[in-house]
């Protein structure tokens, strides 16, 4: 499984069992569920596109995942605002978040890159 050696997915999952476990206590289910939710898709489509044979879908995968890292923050964000979580906790997520946003973006352009090499090889009249 390739997903395993990627560091974005290694630390996606480390942030989505540390909101898991600090939200264990929250009583507003819903709430909770939308938090956990969201960081769980984070590593989860980073995996799922990571094991796609076509580039196209590893990128779709990877923009999934990198929209559920911004629906993350903005939960965060929400969370510290109404007391759900602890600001220092939360401003420490969001930074880790934002990195793996970050990393997601990186490795998708490096993807991309295939995609036209792959295609500029197509157009080559050598070929």
């Amino acid at each position: 499984m390739r997903f395993k050696k990627l560091k974005v997915w290694q630390s996606a999952c480390r942030l989505s069992c540390e909101i898991y476990k600090t939200m264990r206590a929250c009583n507003d289910y819903g709430f909770k569920d939308q938090i956990t939710r969201s960081g769980l898709s984070i590593p989860s489509n980073i995996a799922e596109g990571e094991e796609r044979e076509s580039v196209k879908d590893q990128l779709r995968f990877l923009n999934i995942a990198k929209s559920s890292t911004a629906e993350l923050i903005t939960q965060i964000y929400i969370g510290i605002e109404i007391g759900y979580i602890e600001k220092t906790a939360g401003l420490t997520w969001i930074n880790d978040a934002e990195t793996i946003a970050a990393s997601i973006g990186r490795l998708s352009k490096t993807k991309q890159t295939r995609i036209k090499e792959d295609s500029a090889d197509y157009m080559h009249p050598d070929n």
